[in-house]
């Protein structure tokens, strides 16, 4: 009868007996891609050897090829909309430049019109603030409601474009 320690010590050599039978692959690469430390990482050393301002002076000079981007409305976080409309943009952009033609990226955001608007007008009606503002005049509150569609709209133009820049 074996004792348990042997029964393991067993077991292991049949183990290692059976790995030196397998082609396994060796490779430099983390068996874990750990995208959540190592995206930021990417981003940042992107950012630090100018990777787009890089590609845009290799086309410099040439034949322009200007891409009109259909701004989306800065009044919420980015969704699978959005994902799909920017990827076919990219692969526009991309596909001109690697033709050798000057296609810049230039996102824009719709800062106007009553998605933003009705956003902000709710938000002051959950806060309890539209009793004051009726009491102001009618060019005081108009001013009032466009400053805070302004913050609304640069905190989602801020937003949307950090999320943007991960796509």
């Amino acid at each position: 009868m074996t004792t348990q320690p042997a029964a393991k010590a067993a077991k292991g050599d049949e183990k290692s007996r059976y790995r030196a039978t397998l082609n396994l692959p060796q490779t430099a690469f983390a068996m874990k891609a750990n995208l959540v430390q190592n995206e930021p990482a990417s981003m940042k050393r992107w950012a630090k050897i100018g990777v787009y301002q890089k590609l845009r002076a290799q086309t410099a000079g040439k034949d322009k090829y200007v891409f009109h981007d259909g701004p989306p409305y800065a009044n919420g976080s980015i969704h699978l909309g959005h994902l799909m409309n920017k990827t076919l943009k990219d692969l526009v952009v991309r596909a001109k430049n690697m033709a050798g033609m000057d296609c810049p990226y230039v996102p824009g955001w719709d800062c106007h019109g009553l998605p933003i608007e009705h956003k902000v007008m709710t938000e002051l009606v959950d806060a309890g603030k539209m009793a004051k503002l009726a009491t102001l005049e009618e060019g005081q509150r108009k001013m009032i409601v466009r400053k805070e569609c302004q913050k609304y709209a640069e905190k989602y133009v801020k937003l949307q474009s950090e999320q943007m820049a991960r796509l």
